[in-house]
């Protein structure tokens, strides 16, 4: 059946899919050939598609100056500024130029400390851009030659080589398979393999192998890109401005039905003199306020945020301080997060095949077949559990290393020790090391059931082997392979996670975990903090679940009540605080990569942990300055104390305000601060 002819503008709308039909159709819609674009056809698609960047959306200082001037108890402080300056003239009295003038001083100190405050925060889609490679290699008119990247629009053919960051979303062409480390854009903590055919997203880095690619989306239309729109388009009132609006609306009603009341019995029943009477409004409508309130709110935000920053928490916007002194849901991101981001093997778990090999030795035997220079992040792991790394080559001389590939998915080195004799040790996917060594039944059922046994807890399974090399050669197939271990591979959890959840859920925040990495790790992660195992995958979330009892489970309650998600996309952690923050929870997202971005914008209170990406720091409202989650307990008891003396001193102001405002008639009128 011949394929549906789509144009450019519909690809450009999304209205097909070419991350999943067959390469060959790819070629097809996006009227293009292995050969690339000419040079006259890539300018005209760029009209189309636009440049392969974010958008950049500059915001004027002096009108985010000016906003601040723009909420209830501004505008009562601007109505009596106009009637002091306008309508007090008359009756042969001057303008009241004092109270003018020392209304709009308040004003513009309200407004100066919050927008120095606000100011510091960056701009997230900004951060998300830096993030996109400057150069890549693209053929045009049959030649190879290095652009900008924002030049590439759909149907280009790019190159990709080791340490290249991804330009744009992509379909792979012929050729070996790649390693891409994607954990900042899905949380994943391994590189994965990319095969022909295969999609791979702008943002991430390749980390091994050279191959061509098909450009199929670019810029904002990238998945790269979407993260960077939900960033972009999530502008949230903050829970204290809304109780600033609270206390101004009531301001403004309580005012006009006490000046509505005092214009009848004023003008229609005394028959008073203009200006007196205008001096009394004025005085109803100065007085009716908490003039000082926003100042010394704003003041003592910004104390509190001093405080924080000295407990390693950058606050950058200050009523961040209010909303986490509030917070009972805190969503976390896994990776680097709750845990280290550092592969490690559980000394305790290794499964030892061989008799009379002790597990010291089989860490020895897989460090040997590891590089010592240039790892990938198992090679670190297992060289990182000797005492000292350079074990790993102690007292042998190596002949020669077989690195890591897609295709043998396993290390290999031949070595001489130190009495002459020849060995070889390799290390890898277990059932490349099964098939290496022709495991017989029994032992290759032992094997499986012990890899299901780690799956289960959430442990990645790493085969180690040897041999002997009777024939001292490299080019030897020496004796037979004997299979003498399994590895757990785990990303740890830091130290002070478990106890920080532990007085989280003390003080009343739920911890819930958000990861793009597998279930079985999520649940295992969280066993071991203490936070619980009732988690769901992503397809839970979109109501594709193929578990009954969840399906029946309505997705807002799911969402309150689970313990956290695996496997999840930017759009889903943005979702999730939606749907939170709807069932009228003040949410806290913790994230450190560029896949967190949307949902720390869109967050009550978003904390970037130390180290995080540049855009996850200019999404959040909180950045950690030290590693682990430790400092956000700090955080939450010092924003309590905080938000306590503030409430104080709201009650405060409103009760004196509506104590003393009949009293002010009087006398001249001033302002109450």
């Amino acid at each position: 059946m011949a394929t549906k002819e789509i144009s450019l503008e519909e690809i450009k709308n999304e209205n097909v899919d070419l991350e999943r039909i067959p390469i060959e159709e790819v070629f097809e819609q996006l009227k293009c050939t292995k050969e690339g674009l000419s040079q006259a056809e890539g300018e005209q698609r760029f009209v189309i598609f636009g440049p392969n960047k974010l958008e950049e959306k500059k915001e004027s200082k002096f009108l985010k100056f000016l906003g601040f001037m723009w909420n209830p108890l501004s505008w009562v402080m601007e109505a009596a500024a106009i009637m002091a300056i306008a309508l007090a003239n008359g009756g042969g009295k001057p303008p009241d130029w004092q109270d003018f003038i020392g209304i709009v001083v308040l004003l513009i100190i309200n407004s100066t400390i919050s927008f120095i405050e606000e100011n510091n925060a960056g701009n997230a889609a900004a951060a998300l851009m830096a993030g996109l490679a400057p150069k890549t290699k693209v053929l045009r008119d049959g030649k190879w030659s290095e652009q900008e990247a924002s030049i590439l629009v759909p149907g280009d053919v790019i190159s990709i080589k080791l340490g290249d960051i991804i330009p744009a979303d992509a379909r792979l062409l012929e050729g070996d398979p790649l390693k891409i480390d994607q954990s900042a854009l899905t949380g994943e903590s391994l590189p994965v393999t990319k095969s022909p055919g295969d999609s791979i997203f702008s943002g991430s880095t390749c980390k091994q192998g050279e191959i061509e690619a098909v450009v199929i989306a670019t810029g904002v239309h990238t998945f790269f890109g979407k993260a960077a729109h939900l960033v972009d388009s999530t502008n949230n009132v903050g829970h204290f401005q809304k109780v600033l609006t609270a206390i101004g609306n009531f301001c403004i009603c309580s005012i006009g039905v006490g000046m509505l009341i005092e214009i009848v019995v004023m003008y229609a029943i005394q028959h008073r003199r203009y200006r007196e009477g205008i001096d009394n409004l004025l005085v109803l409508l100065i007085g009716g306020i908490p003039i000082a309130m926003p100042t010394v709110l704003s003041v003592t935000m910004a104390i509190g945020s001093h405080r924080l920053s000295q407990q390693g928490a950058i606050t950058k916007r200050m009523t961040a301080i209010e909303e986490m002194a509030g917070m009972d849901v805190l969503c976390s991101d896994k990776t680097g997060t709750l845990t280290l981001n550092k592969l490690s093997v559980d000394k305790n778990m290794i499964e030892v095949f061989v008799k009379d090999l002790d597990k010291e030795f089989i860490v020895l035997t897989a460090a040997r077949a590891s590089r010592v220079e240039n790892q990938d992040a198992i090679d670190a792991s297992i060289v990182g559990m000797l005492a000292d790394p350079k074990e790993a080559r102690a007292g042998i001389t190596e002949v020669h290393f077989l690195p890591f590939n897609p295709v043998d998915k396993r290390t290999a080195i031949t070595y001489i020790d130190s009495e002459g004799n020849w060995h070889r040790a390799s290390k890898g996917a277990p059932e490349q090391i099964i098939e290496l060594c022709n495991l017989p039944g029994e032992a290759k059922n032992r094997v499986h059931s012990i890899i299901d046994k780690y799956a289960e807890r959430g442990l990645r399974s790493l085969g180690v082997a040897r041999q002997t090399v009777p024939d001292k050669t490299k080019e030897s197939a020496g004796s037979p392979w004997e299979f003498v271990a399994l590895l757990p591979l785990f990303d740890p959890p830091r130290h002070d996670s478990a106890e920080t959840i532990r007085r989280a859920l003390t003080l009343g925040v739920n911890v819930k975990m958000i990861t793009g990495d597998q279930l079985a790790i999520g649940k295992e992660t969280g066993r071991r903090l203490g936070m619980g195992t009732n988690m769901y995958p992503s397809s839970s979330l979109l109501g594709q679940s193929k578990d009954e009892s969840i399906a029946s489970i309505p997705i807002d309650e799911l969402i309150e009540k689970a313990d956290g998600f695996a496997g999840v996309f930017p759009e889903h952690k943005y979702e999730i605080v939606k749907k939170l923050q709807e069932m009228k929870h003040i949410c806290g997202m913790t994230g450190d990569g560029v896949n967190d971005a949307p949902a720390l914008k869109k967050a009550d209170i978003g904390i970037a942990v130390a180290d995080a990406t540049d855009a996850a720091r200019s999404a959040s409202d909180i950045v950690l300055t030290e590693p682990g989650l430790s400092v956000i307990i700090s955080a939450v008891l010092t924003s309590r104390a905080i938000f306590q003396r503030m409430k104080n001193y709201t009650i405060y102001a409103v009760s004196i305000t509506i104590k003393y405002c009949p009293r002010l008639h009087a006398h001249r009128p001033y302002l109450e601060i």
